[in-house]
């Protein structure tokens, strides 16, 4: 029974020898404190990609807030009440929860909300439901549509 035993143990002896005798060119001893040699640095290619804030605020300010409101109230608006509709709109499809509103309020006045629906895949694109709803004066103008994410992270209305 002992020379059986011997005889499966030698193999894995002469396994751990050889393991402890080779090294890559040099002459290393993990016992003795030393460590494997480093792996070469490769190039980083996620640094040549836009940073997921930069490719988000660029994808905002290509998202065209004009064929989101009702056509009669763009006129309305003066130029920061636009910016703060179309933040709203984009905010809203991006991020925003089915059925929460998203409110903007501009600096003559006008103001509105944004309400969204769930995320529907259509042919690998996301797209959503959206209600948009601008008040001037007193006076309601509604847009309702479907809108999708472009390749590029902008929102375009498709219905």
């Amino acid at each position: 029974m002992r020379q059986i035993l011997g005889i499966f143990a030698l193999p894995g002896v002469l396994v751990l020898a050889g393991c402890a005798s080779m090294g890559g060119g040099t002459s290393t001893n993990l016992a003795q404190g030393s460590t494997l040699p480093q792996p070469k640095p490769m190039l980083q290619t996620a640094s040549l990609q836009p940073a997921p804030a930069q490719q988000v605020a660029t994808a905002q300010s290509m998202t065209d807030v004009t064929s989101f409101i009702d056509p009669a109230a763009i006129g309305l608006l003066s130029p920061k009440e636009r910016t703060e509709a179309a933040s709203a709109q984009f905010n809203a499809l991006q991020f925003g929860r089915p059925g929460a509103p998203r409110s903007w309020q501009g600096d003559r006045g006008a103001s509105g909300n944004v309400t969204v629906g769930p995320y529907v895949r259509v042919n690998d694109i996301d797209c959503r439901d959206f209600t948009h709803t601008v008040s001037i004066s007193g006076q309601s103008y509604v847009r309702k549509g479907t809108a999708c994410r472009e390749l590029d992270g902008r929102w375009s209305v498709v219905s």
